[in-house]
């Protein structure tokens, strides 16, 4: 027994419902339940909510706030150099020279806030460069990136650029070394 079909269009998609079957239309072949109208339209459709460019403009962002970080200092960072003073001073022993004690117990520490400075360093100019150079190898015809996002993106990779430098610096000793004991 073969069984009506209405067709109804919702939100431009034609959808099927059936019907009590009819003894005029019971020779009427069924139609199928889901029919796209246009889904080509829809393949390149931003995300309800989402405009273009959020991604780029979050991680344009990211990467002056981690730029920022790596000069001002971080908590990952304070908490490396809390340990290393600690450890430094359990290694040290009572009897060692000024030296030893400044190299153990505030040189290590120096030294690691500085390996975490360049670590943020690092990921802020990777993140702010990968910002910049991302509308290249976007899919053509999308829109342009935001000015304000290759804006904050550029202040990104600049401090990144300024707190890697001076991070190297810092951790080799060029810039505001330890102090030698005489």
């Amino acid at each position: 027994m073969a069984e009506k079909t209405e067709d109804e269009t919702v939100t431009g998609t034609t959808v099927a419902t059936a019907v009590e079957p009819d003894a005029q239309t019971a020779e009427r072949p069924e139609k199928a339940a889901v029919v796209p109208e246009d889904t080509a339209a829809e393949d390149h459709a931003e995300p309800a909510g989402a405009p273009a460019g959020t991604g780029q403009g979050a991680a344009a962002v990211v990467s002056a706030v981690l730029g920022l970080v790596s000069l001002t200092g971080g908590w990952p960072g304070t908490v490396a150099a809390a340990r290393e003073t600690l450890v430094g001073q359990l290694r040290t022993a009572a009897d060692a020279s000024v030296a030893t004690q400044i190299k153990e117990v505030y040189g290590d520490a120096w030294s690691t806030t500085a390996l975490w400075g360049g670590l943020f360093a690092l990921v802020a100019l990777i993140t702010g460069v990968v910002v910049l150079a991302r509308p290249a190898f976007g899919a053509p015809g999308r829109t342009a990136q935001a000015p304000w996002t290759r804006s904050v993106a550029w202040a990104g990779v600049t401090l990144g650029v300024i707190g890697l430098l001076l991070a190297v610096l810092t951790y080799t000793g060029v810039l505001l070394g330890l102090p030698a004991a005489s």
